[in-house]
């Protein structure tokens, strides 16, 4: 089990201790630009991806409480507005998840992997 530091070091010495357990072959690939390109590819997708998902869900949550009317009425039968949009919560769930793998397996999987190649080569 590991022990997981919730305060600054104590001492000079322990601080010392601390950062020498920090991985300086992980340290060199961070500086790289090709690491600096996975991130931005990354955050490309996911920031715009988490403000779309956050603010369609909270249209959801803000229509169920102050648009009930709205919410309320019936589309077929039983299935009403506020079915629909929770059905399609998940859908949305599902694209967002499938739009990610494939957007890592295009732009970010092979340069990750070629950061990775090089970390095991140092590594070993």
């Amino acid at each position: 089990m590991s022990h997981t530091r919730t305060s600054p070091p104590e001492s000079p010495a322990e601080a010392h201790l601390e950062a020498s357990r920090h991985d300086p072959i992980y340290d060199e690939l961070a500086a790289t630009e090709e690491f600096r390109e996975v991130r931005r590819r990354y955050g490309a997708f996911v920031l715009p991806a988490t403000v779309a998902f956050l603010t369609w869900y909270l249209l959801y949550v803000v229509l169920s409480n102050w648009a009930h009317d709205f919410m309320s009425t019936k589309v077929v039968g039983h299935v009403n507005v506020a079915l629909v949009f929770g059905l399609l919560q998940f859908l949305s769930t599902f694209l967002i998840a499938w739009r990610y793998a494939k957007h890592m397996n295009t732009h970010v999987d092979d340069l990750a992997h070629g950061l990775d190649v090089r970390y095991q080569e140092r590594v070993r």
